[in-house]
């Protein structure tokens, strides 16, 4: 192949249709149509003397030597985009929109804390907490739908990057003077009796409406299974129907610390049974974004201001 004869813009194209598996989906992508998209393909397939993408069945798949180019290729863009774009950010003149894909729990706890900090040092920074998607949260990225997503630690392939983010323990909520709770004889605090905690409804929050979590993995441990009488897309949600009921449920502490704070919610935390594991999230971001001056000093400021929110937890009572 003469490298020196290839249109570096067909490179788009390959890392375009390696994501998409699809002319039109990368045609959309990248700003073309179709028919250019295959047009590149087909000047692509004829330089580096390989098919690139078979058909098999209605799958547009690449071939052994297109996969092993998906991540170099991707890196080489990456650093490429980096050496063009202007490394001297400043963040009280840029109008950046960051996107943040995440959980309700960072619209309580996160979003405030970068509000106050981003109106005193980046009045023209905007920024936009979406919602997780319930298969696959990594999708967001791959789809340029959001700058990061906060989620919890799991395995990510080769072209995403990580970051620790926020580790919460668990506690257990129920309304104040919860009858049943108060006939044990349990005060705040307390570790609720095995029995009682199983026999107890609970409301379980799962935006996918599953009904196991890590409360039921720690409880199977001991041959034992609760009742999960209720599933809510969001932890707010969960607090808002334990303080109108007699369900209780397992939550982050700051949603159980905030249920205590609010008067109108009146809750009171306790312990589990059995030891749940407590949260543990991570940042995700593409790696085609890891140079980007203004994209790095949003992640590191998202890190500090969560690092910051897992200090300032209350003790556990």
């Amino acid at each position: 192949m003469n490298f020196s004869a290839l249109d570096l813009n067909l490179l788009r194209v390959l890392d375009a249709l390696l994501r998409e598996r699809s002319t039109v989906r990368a045609g959309e992508r990248i700003g073309l149509s179709q028919p250019a998209v295959s047009s590149a393909l087909a000047r692509l397939r004829h330089a580096l003397g390989d098919p690139l993408f078979v058909m098999r069945g209605r799958q547009f798949e690449p071939t052994e030597f297109a996969e092993s180019l998906a991540l170099p290729l991707n890196r080489a863009l990456s650093e490429i985009e980096a050496l063009l774009t202007r490394t001297d950010f400043q963040p009280e003149r840029s109008d950046l929109i960051f996107r943040i894909s995440g959980a309700d729990f960072f619209a309580f706890f996160l979003m405030p804390r970068l509000a106050d900090f981003l109106a005193k040092t980046a009045p023209g920074i905007r920024v936009q907490l979406i919602g997780l998607p319930p298969d696959d949260a990594l999708t967001v990225l791959e789809r340029h739908v959001a700058d990061v997503v906060i989620l919890p630690v799991q395995p990510v392939p080769a072209w995403v990057e990580t970051r620790h983010a926020f580790t919460t323990p668990y506690e257990v909520v129920a309304r104040r003077d919860h009858p049943r709770l108060m006939r044990a004889g349990l005060k705040p605090g307390d570790t609720i009796p095995l029995d009682l905690f199983c026999d107890l409804g609970h409301v379980l929050m799962s935006p996918e409406g599953n009904l196991r979590a890590l409360t039921d993995a720690a409880l199977d441990k001991v041959g034992r299974s609760r009742r999960v009488v209720m599933t809510v897309p969001f932890f707010a949600g969960a607090i808002r129907a334990v303080a109108e009921s007699d369900l209780v449920s397992v939550v982050p502490r700051e949603f159980s610390s905030l249920g205590q704070r609010e008067t109108e919610m009146a809750l009171d935390a306790y312990k589990a049974p059995v030891p749940v594991p407590p949260a543990r999230l991570m940042m995700a971001w593409s790696s085609r974004t890891s140079a980007d001056p203004g994209r790095t000093w949003m992640r590191d400021r998202i890190i500090e201001h969560l690092a910051a929110l897992e200090a300032d937890q209350p003790s556990a009572q």
